[in-house]
């Protein structure tokens, strides 16, 4: 007797015991289930570039990006920034920062008048050719890449991903001031736009117009700090292409940078 019922007690601490683990790995098996839902996927890791400018720009690496509002008093007075204006080929380390090129395309094209009726470079006819592409290298907050200035609005659509320095380099002769400077401006002229109104002489036109527009852009360098050239010595065809854009005709390079 006390033989059998010594066994039926063990059966039962036995059964008990694995009813007790059972429960307990059902347990286990729903908090483990609870913690992979809930947990939010972890992102990949991702590089400096990839992060730089993601506010402004669509995951595909275009998109329109806002400029900061150009300020319209500085530090030198037009006397001082022309007496001080000079050509510079030699750029300091520093990023040129978004607030800069602000200010340097707004001087360039920038409207200064109601109804984008008139802008801070004077145009024959009101007729505004003069298109301007900014191809960013070391520019704070933009990846690098070339986007297309809209003065109405005051902002930059990117028309291509990547450092383009390089190739606009070897399309400029290999002058090295492009390749090394953080920011380069490609002045454009689109000259159906004036030649509408003044026929054959609508091209000269264009041409009086850009030089008017690279001396803001000298100016402006200089209340600055920054320095820049005007060059003209590249492949038409080839800056084209790179610009990617087929109403524009390419006028003049223009690199920025801190001076040296």
């Amino acid at each position: 007797m006390n033989g059998s019922m010594k066994g039926e007690r063990g059966a039962r601490l036995s059964r008990r015991f694995s009813e007790a683990l059972s429960f307990t790995a059902i347990l286990f098996l729903l908090l483990a289930a609870m913690l992979l839902t809930e947990a939010p996927a972890k992102e990949p890791a991702r590089t400096e570039a990839e992060r730089a400018g993601e506010a402004e720009i669509a995951a595909a690496g275009l998109g329109e990006i806002s400029l900061p509002e150009p300020a319209k008093s500085g530090p030198l007075s037009v006397e001082e920034a022309i007496a001080r204006r000079r050509s510079v080929r030699e750029y300091g380390d520093r990023e040129v920062l978004l607030s800069e090129v602000s200010q340097l395309l707004w001087a360039a094209q920038g409207i200064t008048g109601e109804r984008g009726l008139k802008r801070a470079a004077p145009s024959a006819g009101a007729k505004y050719p003069i298109e301007i592409f900014v191809v960013a290298g070391n520019v704070e907050t933009l990846l690098p890449g070339i986007y297309r200035y809209r003065a109405d609005g005051h902002t930059l659509t990117a028309v291509a991903k990547g450092d383009m320095r390089e190739r606009l380099c070897a399309e400029a002769l290999s002058q090295e001031c492009i390749e090394k400077a953080p920011l380069v401006i490609v002045l454009t002229g689109v000259y159906e736009r004036t030649m509408e109104k003044y026929g054959d002489r609508g091209v000269r036109y264009v041409h009086i117009e850009v030089g008017a527009v690279a001396e803001n852009i000298y100016l402006q360098a200089e209340t600055l700090g920054l320095g820049t050239v005007f060059i003209g010595a590249f492949s038409d065809g080839g800056v084209k292409d790179l610009l990617g854009e087929d109403d524009v005709a390419p006028l003049a390079i223009m690199p920025v940078g801190v001076k040296h």
